[in-house]
């Protein structure tokens, strides 16, 4: 048994086959959970790279390497967790929908060409 017909006889996908899942979902207006994600991957971007380089000048007009060789690895750390947390927040919910999808689409498009397999 091949690695597809394994795949399109778990619960997962004969699910969404069976629901007919779609992306209908995305026409709905977001929430307050992706409005926040959103929020907070857009913040992320505020305090990445514009701090570092905020912090590169200060480095240089201070006359202290040590300034952005140790703080502009903790302020991009930083914003890439806050940068993680909005993703999470804000595609947690669309994520699961697309997958489903996109799971019902590929096996519906195998079993297609592969008629014999279930």
């Amino acid at each position: 048994m091949g690695l597809m017909e394994r795949i399109s006889r778990t619960e997962y996908v004969r699910s969404a086959i069976a629901d007919k899942a779609d992306l209908s979902a995305f026409k709905a207006r977001p929430s307050l959970r992706v409005k926040l994600g959103i929020a907070i991957v857009l913040f992320s971007y505020v305090i990445g790279w514009p701090a570092v380089a905020v912090l590169g000048y200060l480095s240089v007009a201070l006359d202290n390497a040590w300034l952005i060789a140790i703080g502009g690895p903790l302020v991009y750390g930083f914003s890439h967790l806050v940068f993680l947390l909005g993703i999470y927040l804000s595609g947690y919910d669309y994520t699961k929908i697309f997958l489903r999808w996109a799971a019902r689409v590929v096996v519906e498009k195998w079993m297609q060409n592969h008629p014999d397999k279930p």
